[in-house]
């Protein structure tokens, strides 16, 4: 990177690098634990290490990486407790989404849930955990779009980055007869919603992120002794 580069180029090029860790370490290509070299980042990029030494800094305050002074630069390895206080922090933001969702009436998102259940339900019958995982994943993300809070969408984003909530729902649907539980669940929600009833709605939602959970730290369990 040369010298004399404005410091708006220089911030589109941070923005990229964010972008691009962000999205390899939510998706699993860069693992928990494993270390980050700032220089071969910066090479890999084409970059100064200046823009790469910011990207990190930003990641860190997402909670997504960890930089040890004179030791090195790590993908972050939440601790089973933080695991369980993000997801009771995520228990309360898709609590407090379905109650405003419901709030709305027919909204475009209600659509689009319909049709989100019903390829869950095709996915579950063909057995494939992958598409399963995408649409609990895109269910989620409809709820708390149909929230229409942007602080709360703001936090939620955040959150789900930390959880790296990709990985994780792999590990909860790995538990048997959880995908088919999980769609019903998410039935349930959307029934609710469609009543207009905010109350049950938000009880219902938290029940199943609690039990999401409840898989989710037997699945770590079932791994961590093999």
């Amino acid at each position: 990177m040369t010298t004399g580069v404005s410091g708006k180029s220089t911030r589109s090029i941070q923005v990229r690098v964010v972008d691009e860790m962000r999205r390899r370490i939510i998706e699993g290509e860069a693992r928990p634990g494993e270390s980050l070299s700032e220089l071969a980042l910066a090479e890999e990029f084409g970059v100064s290490r200046t823009p790469v030494r910011e990207a990190l800094k930003q990641l860190q305050t997402e909670g997504l990486i960890e930089i040890r002074p004179r030791v090195g630069t790590f993908v972050t390895t939440p601790s089973r407790r933080e695991i369980i206080e993000l997801f009771e922090m995520k228990e309360l933001l898709e609590g407090a989404a379905v109650r405003l969702f419901a709030a709305r009436g027919h909204i475009p998102e209600i659509d689009l849930l319909e049709e989100n259940l019903r390829r869950a339900h095709r996915a579950v019958k063909k057995d494939n955990r992958d598409e399963v995982a995408d649409l609990v994943q895109e269910f989620h993300d409809l709820l708390i779009q149909g929230s229409d809070n942007t602080k709360l969408v703001a936090h939620y984003r955040m959150l789900m980055n930390q959880l790296a909530y990709s990985r994780l729902v792999q590990t909860s649907l790995s538990q048997p007869g959880r995908p088919l539980k999980s769609v019903q669940e998410h039935r349930h929600v959307l029934d609710l919603i469609l009543s207009k009833d905010g109350d049950d709605a938000e009880r219902v939602m938290r029940e199943h992120v609690r039990a999401s959970r409840r898989a989710l730290v037997a699945g770590l369990l079932h791994d961590s002794e093999h």
